[in-house]
């Protein structure tokens, strides 16, 4: 299944919402979420709420919600 999410991202013409692809794969958001920062982890996708932060501030949580300074802003997930 970890396969079909990057597959499905990697044949997305544009941008696709959580809900909207989770409805495509027939899974849960939460465990859609869980694979997105899977293969976040695994450098195959980039999560720009972790991609935005310097590093400098001392406030930065990764692997979890990103930088405390970047939540206002919508995720976006990308190919790498």
């Amino acid at each position: 299944m970890l396969q079909k999410v990057l597959q499905a991202l990697e044949e997305t013409q544009g941008p696709v919402s959580l809900d909207e692809l989770s409805r495509q794969l027939e899974l849960d958001v939460g465990v859609l979420e869980g694979m997105i920062d899977f293969w976040v982890r695994k450098g195959k996708l980039k999560d720009s709420r972790l991609a935005a932060c310097a590093g400098g501030c001392g406030n930065c949580n990764p692997g979890a919600q990103g930088c405390t300074f970047d939540r206002g802003r919508p995720r976006s997930i990308t190919l790498t």
